[in-house]
């Protein structure tokens, strides 16, 4: 599957954008700062989420197609997968 095509991590994307879209629009309507802030962090909570899912796509994408693997390179592979989530 194509990045392009993951419909979970469009939507993240798209979710993002439109937080994105309310911080501008309150920074132009001079919002308080704190809201603005609160807004900030859903932006970078939403883009650090979209983020992890497009790596781990990555990962079983590109694994996805060596074929059957050995359970010792599974393991790996699902460690390098945990891992991720400190990214």
């Amino acid at each position: 599957m194509s990045h392009a095509t993951n419909t979970d991590i469009l939507k993240r994307l798209r979710r993002a954008e439109g937080h994105l879209a309310t911080v501008v629009r309150m920074v132009a309507e001079s919002r308080d700062g704190l809201t603005i802030a609160q807004q900030m962090q859903a932006v970078i909570k939403a883009l650090e989420k979209t983020k992890q899912m497009l790596i781990l796509d990555h990962i079983d994408h590109h694994l996805g197609e060596a074929g059957p693997l050995p359970p010792e390179v599974q393991q790996k592979i699902a460690e390098f997968r945990e891992i991720t989530k400190y990214l």
